[in-house]
């Protein structure tokens, strides 16, 4: 029992449960069983008629922006923060004169009770504008490097046995702990900056979190997203999402970054928040959702691993009211995930899965990716492609399929490895640099 409870604590704190997987009582991991369904049709409006333009598209586009706000994920405020924007620290030659690194605060300064959101940006040495990876991190910038100098962060933190964390707080023995999940130097010897951010910044990651998070202050309502008398308020993915726009924000003042080049990307629950960063912000360059699951990149329609009414069960606080209501009921959300990855189009757009990670439906994620190609045909892109207007057959493990949308399926966990990495620098190196 012991074991068990240090597994799933240390599982929470590192991102490396699978939305949740632990405590699902009945679920589904038999193709054969899956059931059929209807997905609704992106190039549909909501007054019926057929989408075939791109101007068409434009407002359909705000539709469904507005139908995953009132169903899934809740309102994102509309008005402007004021920010500020304080570089605390640059070393000229980090990473053994590979790097400039800086550390930067974006302080909110109309709500000075929030503690300020701490970017830690690297940026390749010799080069004047540079393309850049946003993600936003589970455990603190402490923990993308082994870099001594580096100050843990002091918010709120899962715990986990073993110290990495104590009393809700890092401690030293968290230095470095997801550093391969970061190939910072690989990054940039491939000519690419990397901004990240601890994603506990923006909101802790657990049911009280807004409490302290920008939850508290902005929005229609500052009432918890389980609270379903305000049933679209915004959850926990809402707020991740805003925050990495307002990192955005910061790097577009950047004079080294390259503000037209910035790919939103994200691993697990901080992929659905880059998928949903991505499509409210078109300022985002391409998007990349690593094993985002439910509620990111799989169908929601699928009965296959983790279900809406499963997520909605263990972590309440991430979603709208509203998506609470569609538990036992799925087939009638207006919505579903393929609609959520056309909003991306014509920007490039990269969705992978792991094979042991049935948690998250890779089938469902290569569906929720293949059926967002119409949209992607009305700019003249191809997707992930088809035959006969039907999607591609589900690709051989390690075998990455598409054009200006990409999967793959990789062998392995709910991770991110160095093969996810090569597959997104060559992506990005094709369709955004």
């Amino acid at each position: 029992m012991a074991r068990i409870l240090f597994l799933l604590a240390l599982a929470l704190l590192t991102g490396c449960l699978a939305n949740g997987q632990a405590t699902e009582p009945t679920y589904n991991y038999d193709e054969t069983k899956v059931g059929t369904y209807t997905l609704p049709n992106p190039l549909i409006n909501n007054k019926g008629k057929a989408v075939k333009t791109q101007a068409e598209w434009r407002s359909r586009r705000k539709e469904l922006i507005q139908l995953f706000a009132e169903n899934v994920y809740g309102q994102t405020p509309k008005q402007a923060v004021k920010l500020r924007f304080q570089t605390t620290s640059v070393d000229s030659s980090a990473l053994n004169g590979l790097a400039i690194r800086k550390l930067v605060s974006i302080f909110f300064v109309d709500y000075p009770q929030l503690l300020p959101i701490e970017v830690l940006l690297y940026l390749p040495k010799g080069r004047k504008v540079i393309p850049v990876f946003l993600g936003l991190n589970f455990c603190g910038n402490h923990c993308v490097t082994t870099e001594a100098d580096i100050p843990l962060s002091t918010r709120w933190m899962g715990n986990a046995i073993g110290e990495v964390s104590v009393n809700n707080k890092a401690t030293e023995k968290a230095r470095g702990m997801q550093e391969r999940r970061w190939p910072i130097e690989t990054i940039l010897r491939r000519g690419y900056a990397l901004a990240t951010a601890y994603y506990g910044d923006i909101e802790p990651d657990y049911p009280q979190g807004w409490h302290s998070g920008i939850r508290s202050v902005l929005g229609e309502s500052t009432a918890p997203a389980s609270d379903t008398t305000k049933a679209n308020s915004w959850g926990a993915i809402g707020a991740w999402a805003w925050g990495m726009s307002r990192i955005l924000d910061y790097l577009q003042t950047e004079p080294s970054i390259d503000a037209k080049r910035v790919i939103s990307i994200g691993h697990s629950r901080i992929g659905k928040a880059a998928v949903w960063a991505g499509a409210q912000d078109e300022r985002f360059a391409a998007v990349i959702g690593n094993e985002s699951g439910e509620g990111g990149a799989a169908l929601a329609r699928r009965w296959y691993g983790e279900t809406v009414e499963r997520i909605n069960t263990s972590f309440p606080y991430w979603f709208c009211g509203r998506y609470k209501t569609y538990n036992k009921r799925v087939a009638d959300l207006p919505v579903d995930q393929h609609e959520l990855l056309a909003l991306i189009a014509p920007r490039p757009l990269y969705i992978a899965s792991a094979d042991g990670d049935q948690w998250s439906d890779p089938k469902g994620e290569f569906l929720g990716a293949a059926y967002a190609e119409p949209v992607y045909k009305l700019y003249g892109k191809v997707g992930l492609g088809t035959t006969d207007g039907r999607p591609q057959a589900f690709p051989a493990v390690n075998q990455p399929i598409g054009q200006t949308v990409r999967y793959h399926d990789r062998s392995g966990k709910h991770d991110v490895t160095d093969y996810d990495w090569e597959q997104y620098l060559r992506f990005a190196d094709e369709l955004v640099r």
